[in-house]
């Protein structure tokens, strides 16, 4: 049953004690969030794109996401809360000049820094390195330090001079207690922006059925009550009373446009006091009439005889 040859077993061979538990290395923990996509667990390479819980995503990544929904991912649970390329925002990251990448390490035997980072805050100048907190604006998706929005408090972003709210701060890679305030502003803002297009939707029907009731209706309508034998008998009434009056109106319309007014007279412009200058211009004046000599013959009428 073993031991043979003299061999002595200490305690821990014997006895098993609980498991340990293992420890998540906290720069490893920090490289992964920092330098890899939530979806894809690629190098995070231009155009990267943050959502509203702060994560950070390779745009392609999220696009592949969107068109292949299938069950088979297991990496789409952390990113179930984006329905639309509408709820990521593209960042605005300021390079690092200090930082090499794989230019000096051709031959792999060169210690990589972990601290050092591929980013930097434009405005303090520190390291994107998880180290320090930052936070990207969801209006323009410029990326600062915590720290130069507290040291430097303004309403607009500190490059393109955007107007922000405390809503549109959020913060990249934060705790659980900051993931969780950034879930409920974001199902907030979500059920405002629902809200909103439902309210848009009954003004839309609104506006198109004013002018069809205008169309039908153009005066304000005049409601009778009364017996429903009432009001047939009136209508007839009225309908045989306006028949010989539209009559009469068009025969007397007819006879006016047949017939000259009474008052009017004909007005010749050899009488009128105008100048002679203006009277020779029309056919009745002197100087347009021709006497019999000469008047041409139709025989010998030409444009040469004048």
């Amino acid at each position: 049953m073993g031991c043979d040859g003299g061999t002595i077993p200490k305690r821990h061979e014997l006895v098993k004690g609980p498991k340990k538990v293992e420890k998540v290395d906290k720069d490893a923990e920090l490289v992964a969030q920092w330098n890899y996509c939530t979806l894809s667990q690629e190098i995070l390479r231009r155009p990267i794109v943050a959502c509203e819980l702060g994560r950070l995503y390779n745009k392609d990544a999220v696009i592949e996401f969107l068109l292949d929904k299938s069950a088979e991912k297991a990496l789409g649970k952390a990113a179930s809360h984006i329905k639309s390329i509408k709820n990521v925002t593209e960042l605005k990251l300021s390079d690092n000049p200090a930082w090499e990448g794989d230019k000096g390490n051709t031959k792999g035997d060169k210690h990589d820094d972990l601290q050092r980072a591929r980013f930097i805050c434009p405005v303090v100048g520190l390291e994107m390195n998880g180290r320090h907190r930052f936070c990207f604006l969801r209006c323009c998706g410029c990326v600062f330090s915590e720290r130069a929005l507290k040291e430097i408090k303004a309403e607009v972003c500190h490059t393109c001079g955007a107007a922000f709210r405390e809503d549109d701060v959020i913060v990249l890679n934060g705790t659980k207690e900051d993931v969780d305030v950034l879930k409920t502003r974001m199902e907030e803002r979500r059920l405002r922006a629902k809200l909103e297009k439902k309210t848009k939707k009954p003004k839309a029907a609104e506006s198109v059925s004013k002018p069809d009731v205008s169309e039908e209706a153009p005066g304000p309508s005049k409601v009778k009550t009364g017996k429903p034998e009432e009001t047939s008998l009136d209508s007839r009434e009225k309908k045989n009373n306006l028949a010989p009056k539209s009559t009469a109106a068009n025969e007397s319309s007819s006879g006016k446009a047949g017939k000259p007014l009474c008052g009017a007279t004909k007005r010749s412009i050899a009488d009128s006091e105008e100048s002679e200058a203006y009277k020779s211009l029309f056919t009745t004046h002197s100087s347009a009439k021709r006497s019999k000599e000469e008047s041409a013959h139709w025989v010998t009428h030409t444009s040469y005889c004048f």
